[in-house]
């Protein structure tokens, strides 16, 4: 069956007021293979026409379909015009079985083997519409909804263990460091400038690359989703990094993506290569004070523009960083790492 048949691509747009910027719905609020937003709103005014969802609707981000990013709308608003709404075509589609359908390997493969672009590929309706696909009949999918949704709610209950391991990480940085802005335990600090400066690696790299954009990271965890190799040949705009980086995004400082790359490879310029002195500054320890919520307030306060809001590189040079002694950062280390092989179970639990 023609993906037409089964879905109604809406296409309803129209201008923003500013209560809507507290409902809508971004793709950087989509959560690779989720099929819930858990967030939602911008704390600026919205420009130009955006997408009229309605609660149920399918939220699908069309660009960079490799991040497999699709989900129930929680309510009536607007979504970002870089995604698409689907609606299922409830004579051949049951409601309930059409978000698994949408967010499986199958649908997600096909809409990345027609993803047209470079850095960013996009897939189009003109030719998502025309995909083959199989359905199973109506009372089967009704069936395999009840299965599918079961199965989802135990799923989801292993992802609020994991939150709750990242929070108690957060909150042992905090009884153990303070707040990193006010310093409000004292510590010995100097200007990021001086302990972590932009530092690209100066090691050429050739062939097949890693390149890493912004949506490849999710927010407040630093995880790579995934990883895109290109040629060397069209790289455009690009810092090379390595290990011993840490990456900040100052673009939208409130998507917080904060990465310790384990590799070599290029980013956007919007991910600024600092190098920790990593004699004063452990790279966990310092990434988990970019990334803690004291310096994400602190970094959206001082951001500077409107619809895209960057932190000042200036500021960040001059922010006063925190020196805690290193055998304290390391036994933070160390909970961060135990931290992350508790997750790592979670994690097999939830691909499972």
């Amino acid at each position: 069956m023609k993906f037409d048949n089964i879905a109604v691509n809406i296409t309803e747009k129209r201008e923003p007021v500013p209560e809507d910027s507290r409902f809508y719905i971004g793709l950087e609020h989509l959560d690779s293979g989720s099929l819930y937003v858990t967030r939602y709103g911008l704390d600026v005014d919205l420009k130009g026409d955006k997408l009229v969802m309605h609660k149920g609707d399918i939220l699908l981000g069309k660009r960079n379909a490799y991040l497999r990013r699709a989900a129930i709308a929680p309510h009536d608003g607007l979504f970002s015009a870089h995604g698409m709404i689907l609606r299922p075509k409830e004579d051949v589609v049951d409601k309930n079985y059409f978000p698994f359908f949408v967010s499986s390997d199958k649908f997600f493969d096909e809409v990345i083997r027609i993803s047209v672009g470079g850095l960013s590929p996009t897939v189009n309706w003109k030719d998502l519409k025309n995909l083959d696909f199989d359905l199973p009949p109506l009372a089967e999918q009704k069936v395999l909804a009840d299965k599918l949704w079961a199965a989802y709610r135990l799923k989801e209950s292993y992802k609020k263990l994991l939150a709750a391991t990242e929070e108690m990480v957060k909150s042992r940085f905090i009884e153990m460091f303070g707040n990193p802005v006010t310093n409000n335990k004292g510590w010995n600090t100097l200007p990021i400038k001086d302990v972590a400066p932009e530092a690209p690696s100066i090691e050429k790299q050739t062939g097949k690359v890693w390149i890493l954009n912004l949506d490849m990271i999710e927010s407040n965890t630093g995880k790579v989703v995934e990883k895109v190799f290109v040629n060397d040949s069209n790289l455009l705009s690009v810092a090379p990094f390595d290990e011993g980086n840490v990456l900040y995004s100052k673009l939208r400082p409130y998507l917080n993506k904060v990465v310790i790359p384990d590799g070599k490879g290029y980013a956007t310029t919007e991910l600024v290569p600092l190098r920790p002195n990593q004699k004063l500054l452990n790279l966990t320890f310092f990434s988990h004070l970019l990334r803690g919520d004291d310096f994400v307030t602190y970094a959206n306060s001082i951001s500077t523009g409107t619809k895209m809001p960057r932190m000042p590189l200036n500021d960040l040079r001059k922010f006063q960083c925190i020196l805690p002694p290193m055998e304290k950062q390391n036994e933070f280390e160390e909970i961060a790492r135990q931290a992350d092989k508790s997750g790592s179970v979670l994690q097999y639990r939830i691909a499972c």
